[in-house]
């Protein structure tokens, strides 16, 4: 039976918990990657962020219409504008958005978990641990390439 460690990509594309989001956004652009695990000095999974997670904090805004009135309501308080926020971003701790209870899998789950736990989740990339740490990371492609590999 095949496990996340068979499959699993070793050379982890990780950032550290103290880095900015600007060290994240070069990363995303230097190896068109969309996604990676935050982890402290020990290798411990603590966050993950994603390009989404980047969509989301700086298309953050809500448009409402109440009675014959349009209003814009901005979340977390944020009253700047679109522009604003995309400098702004940069210099941001990536704690501060990145989703800090991340899904993982342990190197030992059997294939058929992993992909459900991708499918039922709906998640693009499952962080891979071993004794609590970091040892890998898994993608649909992945899955979907090992398991119809020998049959195509």
């Amino acid at each position: 039976m095949m496990k996340a460690h068979d499959i699993m990509i070793r050379n982890v594309y990780c950032v550290n918990e103290t880095d900015s989001v600007r060290s994240v956004i070069r990363m995303f652009l230097e190896h068109r990657i969309s996604g990676v695990p935050v982890v402290n000095g020990r290798k411990k999974i603590v966050g993950y962020i994603s390009d989404g997670d980047i969509m989301e904090y700086i298309g953050r805004h809500e448009d409402r219409v109440v009675g014959s009135l349009f209003f814009t309501f901005v979340f977390r308080g944020d009253e700047f504008g679109f522009d604003e926020r995309i400098s702004r971003i940069l210099d941001l701790p990536v704690m501060d958005i990145a989703t800090k209870k991340v899904i993982t899998v342990q190197a030992e789950e059997p294939m058929e978990n992993v992909a459900a736990i991708l499918a039922q989740r709906q998640i693009k990339k499952l962080p891979v641990e071993q004794h609590g740490e970091l040892v890998g990371i898994i993608s649909r492609g992945d899955v979907i390439r090992h398991s119809f590999k020998a049959l195509l």
